[in-house]
This record gives C-alpha cells, structure tokens and sequence, in this order.
C-alpha cells in the first residue's frame, strides 16, 4: 500500500490583478492551487521542457530536415523543383513534433 504525502508547508506570493488574470489563463480552468503546485515542482525537477521550449526545438528540427535534405540534393549537383522543396516541408512538418519529444526525453534537462 502506497502511504499518502501530507502536504504541511505552504508558499505564497502576491501578484496583481492583471498577473492574476494570466495565471489563471494559462492554469486553463485548473484549481490555481493545483496548477501552480504543478508548475513550481516541474520547475524543480528541471525534467519537463515547457511548450514554447517543445515548440522552438521541432521547428529548429524540422528547419534542419528541409537544409539537409536540400542541401545533399544540390551538393549532388541536383536540381530541386518547388514541388520536391514542398514534399521536404511537409515530411518535416509531419515528424517535427515526434522528433522534438524523442529529442526530449533522450536528453532531459538539455
């Protein structure tokens, strides 16, 4: 049997009206109190990246897939036509999301 985690310790602050109201916004309907217990032990543990971090890594991904995969044509002495760029785009916009959170779990903390 599991033994159940008392929770003893509090920690508080002040915000404003308007800080208030973007907490709540990005608690999305959450109890703030759980919301923020939340963010700050994920903040502790370091292990979990934020979205914006998630967003900015697949598309530096998939920006590296489109380069490469053109570049290696054109190093080849290749053409590349629009149609062949825009088939690159979309296989990197497809797995981006994927490759970034392999990339994530792979390596936490980094």
């Amino acid at each position: 049997m599991v033994k159940p985690v008392f929770r003893r310790k509090s920690i508080g602050t002040k915000v404003s009206e308007e800080e208030y109201a973007r907490l709540e916004a990005l608690a999305g309907g959450r109890a703030m109190s759980e919301w923020v217990r939340e963010v700050l032990l994920r903040e502790l543990d370091g292990k979990q990246a934020r979205p914006a971090e998630e967003t900015v890594l697949a598309e530096v991904l998939a920006l590296r897939t489109i380069l490469l995969n053109a570049f290696y044509r054109l190093a080849e002495g290749e053409k590349l036509t629009a149609e062949e760029l825009q088939s690159f785009i979309d296989r990197a916009d497809a797995s981006k999301v994927q490759k970034a959170a392999e990339r994530l779990k792979a390596k936490p903390g980094s």
